[in-house]
C-alpha cells in the first residue's frame, strides 16, 4: 500500500511550495478534463523548476507527460528530478499510455503525488510500478489534493455522476413569496459564483416547475470551448414542459437537451421528442415521483460524470431524501420572506443527514456556505 494513507509523510518547505503549484495547475484543466480528473505536475532539480504541465481534455496528454514534454523543450534533463503532481501516477493504458512508464524512462528519482487515485481498480498501482523501478515515492494525502478529485471520485465508484445542490433561501427557510412567482433572492455576486460552477460541470439539472416559472436557458456564461458538449436536463416527472422553452434553443457547444420522464407517462411526452432527448424513469406513485437513483445511473451512462442541480424545493428535497448529494451550496439572502403563501426552500424532504462545510464566506450580500455529507 502506498505510503501517505495513514502514515506521516515528512515534507520540507519545498515540497509544500511544489505542490501547491501542482494543485494551481490542476485548477486550470477544470471543466475540460471530464470523465478524467483534473491533474497537475511540476518536475524540479536542485530547486529549479524544469517542466510544468496540466491535464487539459480526455484524450491529450496527462500533467506529468506535459511537465517532461515541457522540460525536453527547454532542452532540460529530468533525470535525477522529482516529480510533483497531485494525483497518483496512472499505470495503466487508456486513451495515453501509462505516466509512470513516462516517470520511468524520463530517469526521474522522486516522485511526490498529493493523494493516490480514488478509483478502486487503479489506486496505488502507479505507485507499485514507481517503486519496483526504483523511484521512492512519497503520497501525501492532502485534502487539496483529494478535493480536485472529488467529483472524479464520486463518478467512478457509485455509478453515477457526482451531485452537487445549489440552492439559495431567506433567512427564514423561504425561496419566494407565493408560487408560480419568479423571485430573485441573491444578488449579482451570488449570481457569478453560480454561473461559475455551471463551466465546472458536465451537466446543469432543473425541475420542471423551474421551467415553466423562470424559463432559464441554462447556459454558460460567458461561453467557453469545451472538447466534451454540454448538458442541460430536465427532471419532468408526470407532465412535459413547454418544447418552447428556452431550455430546448439549441446552443453551440450543448447536446440535445434531456428530459426525464415518468416511464408510465411516456405517450405523454411525444412533443419533446423533437427538441429533447427523452429518458423515460420509473415512478412509484401516479403523480409521477421518479426513481432519482435510477435516473442518475441513467445519466452516467450517458457518459455524463458530474451535475450542477438548480433545481428548486421538491427536486432538492427528493435528491438529499435519496442521499444522492455530494455537495451543498447554501446562498443564505439577508432577508425574510415569510407569508401564508411563502414557498419554503424545501418539500417533503427527511434527509437526517448532517453536513461538513469547508467553506463559509460572504458573496457580496449573501453568504455561502459549502460542505459534504458525513457518509456512514
Amino acid at each position: 500500500m502506498a505510503r501517505g494513507r495513514g502514515d506521516a509523510v515528512a515534507l520540507d518547505a519545498l515540497d509544500r511550495v511544489y505542490l501547491r503549484r501542482c494543485y494551481e495547475l490542476a485548477e486550470r484543466g477544470r471543466g475540460g478534463t471530464s470523465p478524467n480528473p483534473c491533474v497537475g505536475a511540476v518536475l524540479v532539480r536542485d530547486a529549479r523548476t524544469l517542466g510544468e504541465g496540466f491535464h487539459r481534455r480526455k484524450g491529450a496528454p496527462h500533467a506529468e507527460v506535459e511537465a517532461l514534454h515541457a522540460a525536453a523543450v527547454a532542452d532540460l534533463d529530468a533525470r535525477g528530478a522529482t516529480a510533483y503532481v497531485s494525483l497518483e501516477p496512472c499505470n495503466h493504458h487508456g486513451a495515453t499510455p501509462p505516466c509512470s512508464e513516462a516517470l520511468i524512462a524520463a530517469g526521474v528519482s522522486r516522485v511526490v503525488a498529493g493523494c493516490l487515485d480514488p478509483n478502486p481498480r487503479t489506486a496505488g498501482g502507479g505507485v507499485e510500478r514507481l517503486r519496483g523501478a526504483g523511484i521512492v515515492v512519497d503520497v501525501v494525502g492532502a485534502p487539496e489534493a483529494e478535493a480536485l478529485v472529488e467529483e472524479f471520485a464520486v463518478a467512478v465508484t457509485t455509478g453515477r455522476p457526482y451531485l452537487r445542490l445549489k440552492m439559495a433561501t431567506s433567512l427564514d427557510g423561504f425561496v419566494s413569496p407565493e408560487r408560480g412567482r419568479r423571485h430573485q433572492l441573491t444578488g449579482p455576486a451570488a449570481g457569478a459564483f453560480v454561473r461559475d460552477l455551471r463551466g465546472a460541470y458536465d451537466a446543469v439539472l432543473v425541475g420542471a416547475e423551474t421551467v415553466r416559472v423562470d424559463d432559464p436557458r441554462l447556459t454558460v456564461r460567458p461561453a467557453r470551448s469545451r472538447h466534451l458538449p454540454y448538458r442541460r436536463i430536465v427532471l419532468c416527472g408526470a407532465e412535459p414542459v413547454d418544447p418552447a422553452s428556452n431550455v430546448f434553443v439549441p446552443v453551440d457547444g450543448y447536446a440535445p437537451t434531456i428530459v426525464l420522464a415518468a416511464e408510465s407517462r411516456s405517450a405523454a411526452f411525444g412533443s419533446l421528442e423533437r427538441v429533447a432527448e427523452v429518458v423515460s424513469v420509473p415512478g412509484d406513485s401516479p403523480g409521477g415521483k421518479l426513481d432519482l437513483g435510477f435516473a442518475l445511473a441513467a445519466l452516467r451512462a450517458r457518459g455524463i460524470a458530474s451535475i450542477l442541480c438548480e433545481g428548486g424545493p421538491t427536486l432538492a428535497g427528493g435528491l438529499l431524501e435519496a442521499g444522492l448529494v455530494d455537495r451543498l451550496d447554501w446562498l443564505t439572502a439577508p432577508l425574510f420572506l415569510g407569508g401564508p403563501e411563502a414557498v419554503p426552500v424545501l418539500n417533503r424532504a427527511n434527509p437526517r443527514t448532517r453536513f461538513r462545510f469547508d467553506r463559509v464566506e460572504r458573496l457580496g450580500e449573501d453568504l455561502l456556505q459549502s460542505g459534504r455529507p458525513e457518509r456512514k
